[in-house]
């Protein structure tokens, strides 16, 4: 079959199982070839295939709603719905989505990069759709490792209560991004091995109906018996007590199974749960085999082999330069403890957790948790260090505000992946965490120029005692410099002068530096003399060499791969404005005030005007001729 030639599902209807199983073969070698080639979520799509079939063979798209829990289980159901000629585009700059997007199909009916979010997404669209009274279905596909999420939870417990039809498809996979850590994931593991409950119950009451003369009285307290029935054949009875009508556990890759389970729910009152269990990567071995997440998504691979196509001669990973030098640090100070909410292995803490496993916390996908355990182990003097990407960490920003800051308590937050990350797009680019870090009493913030003052910063960090500190880096690896064999402590809000220049000055940090300091190269053979600075503490600036700038008048231009409203640049005005510096020249570049959506990040810069070229004719544009040295 031309997978490319599918326009809709509806082919799939009149489709037999055995045709089904067929496709599904021919749509799992379609993926791992189309990946080998973009990288992407080959595990989870992989594991989802016969599901996703069955969903639509089911049901009918875009009339039923199917909402995919983080969305990076999605490629199965794109290929489905008409998206198949576009994968040789997938996660690339103006290309297909790597997540469901709206305005890509009227079959991507919720958006989604974050987990946890399906259930209370699938609420909305079912109070619609009773207000409405237009009776379609709506089917939240959420993983084990998501459903372990505060918000998945407080879905749950409305969802129940409420009584109102909606069918919760669970993909236990066993695994999310990492191994799936908890209480919960320990529930399901009973509930995937207890056989199933439901179908038991039924041909209880029914074998109880056909007993004579006594089967009457019996069949009228079989709902009693099924109900204590329950608590031998389902241990924990978790989703029959928050009010779910429980199914499973059902193979997700038997077709007869699916079939009839799904049937049984269409017909099912009240809210139901139909626990699928699936095999994440399953029909590629490498993938199959995987236990500690490498192939949740990847880059490009080589098929016959399952070798990764990496560039060689490459720096270490900003991730793994930072954990490794808190491991290090660690083997001094028994205060460091280490938590990351289910990124042990993208935050590259696997070593940390071989050596110090007491020391090491995996709190699965639960950003709020996470950071306010990191606070309550400061209030007993020790140090955490909470690894968690500038996305994620979106999602722990009350907790950063009321527990960690105002309590002024000394917690380290790694801030993995700052600035644009590229193929993941819009759900992923870590450019909002300065704008809503910066505001905050009691925050250090700071950024690296590249690894060797990274690992310093990292020692900065650890060392300083009066309150929250953070350190972001980007994702990918570092520039390969010379690294000092002993780490020390920077002087908190110290900036460094890289170029020295008399015409005007750039302030910046990161990821921009070697932009700004090729642009004042090239600067300098027009005449135009350039200071360039490393502004690596975002907070608190380094008030003394601001007051020298603004008292020389030399105009100012800052750049962040970050967003421009309330970042490091709005910091700078703001401090020309309370110290009087009125009639001073400050201009900003940085992130426009838009979603960036995915690509290369060096296209996604030149697409948003952040480039070498874009500096300098922004500098010209600053500086009046007359300014310029003769």
């Amino acid at each position: 079959m031309d997978l490319s030639a599918i326009k809709n599902p509806a082919f799939l209807k009149d489709m037999t199982n055995q045709e089904l199983e067929a496709l599904s073969k021919e749509i799992r070698k379609f993926l791992i070839e189309k990946l080998s080639v973009t990288g992407g979520h080959i595990g989870p799509n992989l594991g989802v295939v016969e599901l996703t079939i069955a969903l639509h063979k089911e049901f009918d798209s875009p009339k039923d709603k199917f909402i995919w829990d983080v969305g990076h289980q999605s490629y199965v159901h794109k290929i489905l719905t008409g998206r198949a000629c576009d994968f040789d585009t997938l996660r690339q700059y103006e290309g297909l989505c790597g997540f469901p997007k709206r305005n890509e199909s009227e079959h991507d009916v919720w958006e989604t990069g974050h987990s946890s979010t399906s259930l209370s997404a699938a609420m909305g669209m079912v109070v619609a759709r009773d207000l409405k009274k237009s009776g379609e279905f709506i089917l939240p596909i959420i993983g084990d490792g998501a459903l372990t999420g505060g918000m998945a939870l407080e879905a749950l417990n409305h969802i129940g209560h409420e009584k109102k039809d909606m069918i919760v498809i669970l993909n236990d996979n066993e695994m999310s991004i990492a191994p799936n850590v908890g209480a919960l994931h320990n529930v399901l593991g009973r509930l995937r091995t207890a056989g199933k409950y439901h179908w038991v119950k039924d041909e209880l009451e029914y074998l109880l109906k056909k007993i004579p003369a006594v089967g009457g009285k019996l069949a009228s307290t079989a709902e009693r018996v099924k109900d204590s029935l329950k608590y031998f054949l389902v241990s924990g009875v978790f989703f029959e007590e928050l009010g779910f009508t429980y199914l499973g556990p059902v193979d997700g890759h038997n077709y007869d199974d699916l079939f009839e389970n799904l049937q049984y729910a269409k017909k099912t009152k009240g809210p139901v749960l139909l626990h699928v269990l699936t095999k994440k990567g399953k029909g590629y071995r490498p993938a199959e085999s995987d236990t500690i997440g490498t192939w949740h998504g990847t880059g490009p691979y080589k098929i016959e082999t399952g070798d990764f196509v990496k560039p060689t001669n490459i720096a270490p990973a900003w991730s793994s330069l930072v954990s490794e030098t808190v491991r290090k640090l660690a083997r001094e100070d028994d205060r460091i403890v280490a938590i990351t909410p289910a990124m042990p292995v993208g935050s590259k803490l696997e070593n940390f957790a071989k050596e110090f496993p007491e020391r090491m916390y995996d709190v699965g996908i639960a950003e709020q948790h996470a950071a306010t355990m990191a606070a309550g182990l400061a209030t007993q003097d020790m140090k955490p260090f909470l690894a968690i990407y500038s996305t994620f960490l979106q999602r722990a920003y009350d907790q950063v505000v009321h527990d960690i800051c105002r309590q002024n308590l000394n917690v380290f937050i790694g801030i993995d992946r700052a600035g644009l990350v590229g193929a993941d797009g819009e759900t992923h680019q870590g450019v909002f965490d300065i704008a809503f870090l910066r505001h905050i009493p009691n925050m250090v913030l700071m950024m690296p120029k590249d690894e060797n003052e990274g690992q310093h910063m990292v020692k900065t960090a650890i060392d300083y005692n009066e309150g929250p500190i953070a350190i972001r880096y980007p994702k990918g690896n570092g520039l390969g410099v010379k690294m000092d064999e002993t780490l020390k402590a920077l002087p908190i809000g110290s900036w460094e002068v890289l170029k020295d220049g008399q015409d005007i000055a750039i302030l910046t940090f990161g990821t921009t530096i070697p932009m700004a300091l090729e642009a004042a190269e090239k600067l300098e053979a027009e005449d135009v003399s350039v200071k360039v600075i490393n502004a690596r503490f975002i907070k608190p600036l380094d008030e003394d060499m601001l007051h020298g700038l603004f008292a020389s008048k030399m105009p100012i231009l800052t750049i962040e791969e970050a967003v421009l409203q309330g970042g490091f640049g709005s910091a700078v005005i703001e401090f020309a404005h309370d110290k009087g510096y009125y009639q001073s020249t400050i201009d900003r570049m940085g992130i426009p005030d838009k979603f960036i959506e995915h690509g290369n990040v060096n296209e996604l810069l030149e697409e948003i005007g952040l480039t070498t070229e874009d500096v300098q004719k922004r500098v010209h544009r600053i500086l009046p001729k007359k300014q310029k040295r003769a």
